[in-house]
């Protein structure tokens, strides 16, 4: 049954990834279609087409490589200077790249189509057009992220024990266990279990401070910041019980979010608290998608030095770490992981699906962005510098210096393109032999 749950838990994943894939085109071809651009094709996927179908003057379809997708707009790149629909070819290696290039972005071009190229629109809408895919899934990385934390909530502390450790021990060496069955000789017994707490117990009160059932946090916060023996009430079997235990100070999860091994010194009970998923605010939402975007960029940011140690995992035999970069096979994989989990609430599978969904998106938008063709960054960035050009130009009196020449910048695409394949298949390799494992 587990391999069934992790082969469906691939497949709905592998929908959502097409899915996003197509909501960043669509981001594109609704823009394209608004500033009257003709668009011939709207594909997800690359390679050969496997389903296709024409409505008006557009195809959509699927293709059998699901590495990305695109929106074909006609006259993608201006013509060489004096020309209109860039069908001549000059000399010369890089000039012949550019007029071939220029030939293929205007295959569909015909003369009374000659102004509805992508290049004829002013430079503001052609950013428009080129920033909505990113924008796209940017808009529904918030939108899957507000569901995840104000919708289905966040795991936490209740005020409801659920086990108690027998003795003392770092509280790190136990976090997200169970006690352990047997403890060390000598280990001395943990002050909630001299102090006479039982499982299942609530904790209503610590030093007076009293606490709703959900408020586990709180309870946490205030054992910490206690020592020594320490006033507290539990509820047990419906009646109000006080105790009191001797609060030590222990080595205990600082909870840094930035750095789940970080330790330090606090008071220490030696309970473990039942956990529950609990909604977030709006602001506590806004606020850990500031924080998301924000480490998603820093991994975007660090790919390029995690490249060593990918290889290392695909080709060495070396350990893969958890924030080693993933493609499509190991996404979809860590969904199939996902789902196979046996005996956890229903909340974590969704959460961690959406939370997942989310991380891909915001990927998506900030990859993107950057100023290389083929993506879309490669064309907003040229856009600007004309606008720029133009503008200076009329502020000046000059004559209008004409577009930008994104063609110039196919060198650096090809350069690009290349490594981007080169590191799609080690990925992918990694993916395969020594995946990712959230769960051991």
């Amino acid at each position: 049954m587990t391999i069934v749950w992790t082969v469906v838990g691939i497949a709905i994943f592998f929908v959502g990834l097409l899915l996003s894939i197509a909501w960043h085109e669509l981001g594109h071809f609704t823009t394209a279609r608004w500033f009257g651009i003709k668009v011939p094709e709207f594909m997800v996927g690359f390679g050969r087409t496997l389903w296709s179908v024409r409505r008006g003057e557009t195809e959509y379809g699927i293709k059998a490589i699901p590495l990305g997708g695109y929106v074909r707009m006609i006259g993608m790149l201006p013509p060489a200077k004096g020309g209109t629909l860039g069908r001549s070819r000059r000399t010369g290696p890089f000039q012949g790249l550019m007029d071939d290039a220029r030939a293929q972005s205007q295959m569909d071009v015909r003369p009374e189509d000659a102004d509805r190229q992508f290049w004829t629109r002013s430079p503001w809408k052609r950013i428009v057009v080129m920033f909505a895919g990113p924008f796209m899934n940017l808009v529904l990385a918030v939108a899957l992220f507000f569901v995840t934390l104000m919708g289905v909530g966040m795991p936490a502390a209740t005020t409801q024990v659920a086990a108690l450790e027998e003795c003392v021990l770092p509280a790190v060496a136990v976090q997200g266990q169970a006690p352990p069955d047997r403890c060390p000789a000598g280990a001395p017994q943990a002050p909630a279990l001299a102090g006479g707490v039982l499982p299942d117990d609530r904790i209503v009160a610590v030093r007076g401070q009293a606490f709703d059932a959900e408020d586990g946090t709180g309870v946490q916060d205030a054992i910490r910041a206690s020592s020594g023996p320490t006033p507290i009430v539990v509820e047990r079997a419906g009646r109000e019980i006080p105790l009191t235990v001797d609060i030590i100070p222990n080595t205990v999860s600082a909870r840094d979010l930035d750095d789940p091994s970080a330790t330090v010194t606090a008071g220490y009970l030696g309970v473990m608290l039942n956990t529950s998923y609990q909604s977030l605010t709006a602001g506590e939402t806004v606020g850990r998608i500031g924080d998301g975007i924000a480490r998603t960029a820093e991994a975007v940011v660090a790919i390029p030095s995690r490249i060593p140690a990918l290889f290392g995992a695909a080709f060495l035999g070396d350990e893969r770490g958890e924030d080693s970069p993933m493609g499509v096979v190991g996404v979809s994989r860590i969904g199939g992981e996902i789902l196979a989990q046996q005996d956890v609430p229903w909340q974590q599978d969704v959460s961690l699906f959406l939370n997942m969904l989310a991380a891909v998106n915001l990927s998506l938008f900030l990859l993107n962005l950057l100023p290389v063709p083929p993506l879309d960054g490669g064309q907003i960035v040229p856009a600007i510098w004309e606008a720029i050009k133009r503008n200076t130009a009329k502020l000046f009196g000059r004559p209008d210096p004409g577009p930008v020449d994104a063609a110039k910048l196919l060198p650096v695409a090809y350069v690009f393109v290349v490594v981007f394949l080169g590191f799609s298949v080690m990925v992918a390799i990694a993916d395969i032999v020594n995946p990712v494992r959230l769960f051991g």
